[in-house]
């Protein structure tokens, strides 16, 4: 327990540096005396301003949407029993991102609805996708090409909403590549609201998500309601991928890449790995956002593109090494 507790405290150490250096670095570099007296509502001059209405907001951006990401991805590959499952290879990203165009074409002022509405998105895919891997003798591979599929059609929609109503989705390229360039406080504050909650609900079920990692069968000998808590917990995980597309647009890996680390050092057991989830992809979006916009400076490379490149050869080694394509 103690060397958990080391890992989550490192975890979480990494979150808060990496919050602090994506506040302080950029174009203009803002000393941690300034940074520390903008938050504190003392600052003034353009190193406050560019703390308080540049990077805050897409800092808050970046540590919300990497811990909604990581934390669903963890959730969806331990109900589905696919380590190769995350909410963006299975579509519900996508599926979220369909649902956020079209709110923003229907109610384009309506911006507290986004993230609802993205909520119906990821829940509607989900919900297809566990009714497949439910299907007996569905292989992983199975399981991730209809992912795909669903992927393809949910961005096939999100091209239709644009081409009807080319302003439904400013930044149309930074939505569907992923990217925070022009996030606010206004879009933040109820995603972050809502993937609280649904954090907050998953926590409490973290005794029945154990239970579900053992197995359908021995699950059902435990007097576990497998079906009604996997769509309860499906539902959450839906909700905390919905909140960060909202935010962040079509980000991919985040919720493939960090599971996968974090159980290195955590294991298998819920609860933990949840916590450490939301730290570590809280740590590594931020990363890579700020290493995205600083790197190749004066451009900027959308997050998501970054992610890719390193997402993308992580995957494959993932499937070169999965035995024997069946689900366990």
């Amino acid at each position: 327990m103690a060397s958990k507790r080391g890992v989550l405290a490192v975890t979480a150490a990494l979150a808060l540096l990496a919050g602090m250096v994506s506040l302080c670095v950029g174009a203009v570099t803002v000393p941690p005396g300034e940074l520390l007296a903008a938050l504190a509502g003392r600052g003034e001059g353009t190193g406050a301003a560019i703390v308080l209405y540049v990077r805050l907001p897409r800092t808050a951006g970046c540590l919300a949407a990497g811990a909604c990401l990581a934390v669903a991805g963890a959730v969806i590959q331990t109900v589905l029993a696919n380590p190769l499952a995350s909410p963006s290879v299975i579509g519900v990203n996508a599926g979220a991102g369909a649902a956020v165009a079209l709110c923003c074409a229907l109610a384009p002022m309506a911006v507290g609805l986004t993230p609802i509405a993205a909520f119906g998105g990821a829940f509607g895919s989900a919900m297809l996708v566990l009714a497949v891997s439910q299907r007996a003798g569905a292989s992983r591979m199975t399981l991730i090409l209809t992912g795909v599929a669903l992927s393809s059609i949910f961005s096939a929609a999100v091209d239709l909403v644009v081409t009807l109503v080319p302003d439904a989705l400013n930044g149309y390229s930074d939505f569907r590549v992923g990217g925070l360039g022009s996030v606010t406080m206004a879009r933040v504050a109820p995603a972050a609201a809502v993937g609280a909650v649904c954090l907050a609900g998953l926590l409490l079920l973290t005794n029945e998500l154990d239970v579900l990692a053992l197995g359908t069968e021995t699950a059902r000998s435990l007097g576990l309601q497998v079906g009604r808590m996997r769509v309860i917990v499906l539902a959450l995980a839906a909700g905390l991928a919905g909140a960060a597309v909202s935010v962040a647009g079509l980000i991919g890996f985040v919720g493939l890449i960090v599971p996968h680390l974090i159980r290195r050092f955590l294991g298998e057991e819920s609860r933990p790995l949840v916590i450490g989830c939301a730290f570590g992809g809280a740590a590594l979006l931020t990363v890579c956002d700020t290493a995205a916009r600083t790197l190749f400076a004066p451009y900027e490379i959308p997050v998501g593109v970054a992610l890719s490149l390193g997402g993308g050869p992580f995957f494959i080694w993932l499937v070169l090494h999965q035995k024997g394509g069946r689900r366990r």
